[in-house]
């Protein structure tokens, strides 16, 4: 079907071996920055909200998560004396812009993808019509019609092949936007769940190991 379609046929090829591996790398990507995590900041949070500062620094410290790297900046600059809270602010959102460019990594490829492979699709059909075309008028009156639909044929397998590989690519350009979009938003939101909590004065620890 390849040799079949033509030059068109093997760049869409191309782009579904491409397309594989983009889908992959993203999903590898993805799992290193921990975007399906957040436990520990949910816990940070809730220690932050009881005034147990300290535990919730110690609750993210160190770990890999999108929201853990970004609530621990949230938290440690809020502590720091030596920060006033405009750079504080300023601090946290810098993290969080890097770790929203990590996670929107590799979405332009799919993007484009998706809006160049049925348009390769629908050029090989046409170059195919046209060769198809041009075969039954040398033809003359001598002209097969079987020629002219086994030819239409062949130029069609390139719309539908540019159309398998921009439907996945649509469908995971979509999903990855998803989980992007749900983490700004969950990074918006600790951080200034934990900004609008930095001004109250700290509690005492309270040890709950059995309810925790």
């Amino acid at each position: 079907m390849i040799r079949d379609g033509g030059w068109t046929m093997w760049l869409i090829a191309s782009l579904s071996v491409a397309t594989l591996a983009i889908v992959l790398w993203k999903l590898l990507s993805l799992s290193r920055l921990g975007v399906w995590g957040g436990s520990h900041s949910r816990r940070a949070i809730a220690l932050w909200a009881k005034g147990r500062r300290r535990e919730a620094m110690e609750e993210v410290r160190g770990r890999p998560s999108a929201r853990a790297r970004v609530a621990q900046a949230a938290i440690g600059t809020s502590l720091d004396p030596a920060i006033d809270d405009k750079t504080a602010r300023e601090e946290t959102a810098r993290i969080a812009r890097q770790t929203l460019y990590r996670a929107r990594e590799g979405l332009r490829a799919l993007e484009l993808i998706a809006t160049i492979a049925p348009l390769l699709g629908l050029l090989g059909t046409v170059l195919g019509m046209i060769t198809a075309f041009q075969v039954l008028q040398e033809s003359g009156n001598q002209a097969d019609p079987s020629d002219l639909a086994g030819g239409i044929w062949v130029a069609l397998l390139t719309t539908a092949a540019g159309m398998a590989v921009a439907i996945p690519a649509g469908v995971a350009l979509s999903w990855f936007e998803s989980i992007a979009d749900r983490l700004q938003a969950d990074l918006e939101d600790l951080a200034t769940r934990i900004f609008v909590k930095a001004d109250a004065p700290e509690q005492p620890t309270l040890r709950l190991e059995a309810a925790e």
